[in-house]
């Protein structure tokens, strides 16, 4: 085992969910690396998540409780950043639970590695659809490398937008903040940090477990409105952020990106028979025509997206009909 001479704070938001908690906090407290500050933030809960905090705050002296009126994930997270004492800064969703060795594991491959941030891979719980294979190798990363990854999603290992996935070096995320009132509110989080850290290590193993079979999750709570009040808008600040930093190529990268999952986004919108915010989407995607035309020039521009797009701009109702077909179809026969 590492020496452990540094501090991680390990921030846990939790509201209503006390069927979860104790799993979660059993994780974490019982973690081979022991020397953690344990933040756990009541965020308004009225069921006995309060107390089950409190319960654990009196056995264990790492874990402390902040009690406070409702403000949301971003919220809460946000009211333990600011009194986080660690010199790594890691994030656990009440309702999921992590590894024993997760922590150790990713401390070490940053010491080791010289990076500011760790990412691991995760394992879905409560969806038997999901299959994973996992190398359980470490991948050092450069700012660029990292970020090439995390925004275009082209490699065999991944970089999410999940700051639970994560463990950070203090430094990075000193002056970053969770957007309140919004949810999807990792997209800005993350991408700030990695352009911040000069290094990042990538580990393919699934310390973290996502559980994603809660019926009333933040995740399947109005699709509608937190796609188009929360997602689109931080995917379009994302690029602008770039470009800001005068990251011009991965900003047109991270431009492409989001022009295709806007097309997903129509089809699912479609799927789930909501036209009135598929017709908005399609509306979106034209008032960006000109954008969209210069940035479909680029070389990595697939000669396939290219043609969806074309379609969906002009005939979206014929892109949605030849989509299906090919999913019914098309794909089925390939595998």
């Amino acid at each position: 085992m590492m020496q452990e001479n540094i501090t991680i704070s390990v921030i846990v938001a939790a509201y209503n969910i006390e069927e979860y908690l104790g799993r979660c906090l059993d994780s974490i407290c019982n973690q081979t690396y022991h020397n953690l500050e344990i933040l756990v933030v009541d965020d308004g809960s009225t069921d006995r998540t309060g107390e089950i905090c409190d319960e654990y705050a009196a056995k264990d002296e790492r874990v402390h409780v902040i009690h406070q009126s409702n403000m949301g994930l971003s919220g809460a997270r946000n009211s333990a950043l600011k009194v986080a004492e660690g010199e790594y800064i890691g994030y656990v969703d009440g309702d999921d639970y992590i590894e024993p060795d997760m922590y150790e594991s990713m401390l070490d491959a940053c010491v080791r590695n010289g990076a500011q941030l760790a990412v691991c891979s995760y394992r879905q719980i409560g969806n038997e659809k999901a299959w994973n294979q996992f190398s359980d190798e470490q991948y050092p990363l450069t700012r660029e490398e990292a970020l090439e990854i995390y925004i275009c999603d082209n490699k065999p290992y991944h970089i999410y937008n999940a700051v639970w996935s994560k463990l950070f070096r203090r430094d990075i995320i000193r002056d970053v903040w969770f957007p309140v009132g919004h949810k999807s509110e990792d997209i800005p989080y993350t991408t700030k940090a990695l352009i911040n850290a000069e290094r990042c290590v990538f580990l393919d193993s699934p310390y973290y477990n996502y559980v994603v079979d809660r019926e009333d999750s933040i995740m399947n709570q109005n699709i509608h409105e937190r796609r188009f009040n929360d997602e689109i808008p931080f995917w379009k600040e994302q690029q602008g952020y770039l470009y800001g930093v005068g990251m011009k190529e991965l900003a047109d990268k991270a431009s492409y990106q989001f022009y295709r999952r806007m097309l997903y986004y129509y089809l699912d919108f479609r799927k789930r028979h909501m036209r009135d915010s598929a017709r908005q989407l399609i509306q979106m995607l034209r008032e960006d025509q000109k954008k969209i035309k210069v940035i479909y020039k680029n070389h990595y521009v697939a000669v396939g997206d290219k043609v969806r797009m074309h379609i969906a701009l002009h005939a979206p109702g014929l892109y949605y009909v030849l989509a299906s077909a090919y999913d019914k179809f098309l794909i089925p026969l390939r595998q």
